[in-house]
């Protein structure tokens, strides 16, 4: 029971945290910026959010430093907008995955690109007999 009530918390605490950042937040550094998951512990004391950032090495630095500084003020509103014991304390955590997924598609789509123009004009090195 307590797993499922943890897992409750940490959708509400996405889904709030997304529209804080995306409506309540005006710090410039704080980019294009999405919550990709969270994960609350058991007790639903700590709250560690996972999010994403559009654009380069830079843009994620300063979001980082955007989040960092408006983590407070997501905590206060969270504590406001759910209705807890105890409001958790927040962090906020770069979430690669996105990114990797990106980097693999291109891989993906190179390979696929060089695999064609390899093939282009020679064939498949096989006589027509043996389709």
């Amino acid at each position: 029971m307590e797993g499922k009530r943890s897992e409750k918390v940490a959708d509400l605490i996405h889904k709030e945290t997304s529209q804080i950042l995306m409506k309540s937040i005006k710090d410039p550094r704080v980019g294009l910026v999405t919550v990709t998951r969270v994960h609350v512990s058991e007790d639903c004391r700590f709250a560690k959010i996972y999010y994403s950032v559009v654009g380069d090495l830079k843009e994620r630095e300063r979001s980082m430093e955007g989040l960092e500084s408006a983590t407070g003020y997501v905590r206060k509103e969270l504590g406001r907008r759910i209705r807890l014991r105890y409001t958790p304390e927040i962090v906020f955590q770069f979430d690669p995955s996105i990114e990797y997924a990106i980097h693999m598609e291109e891989l993906i789509q190179r390979i696929h690109h060089e695999e064609e123009h390899s093939t282009d004009g020679e064939g498949d090195g096989r006589s027509p007999d043996h389709r």
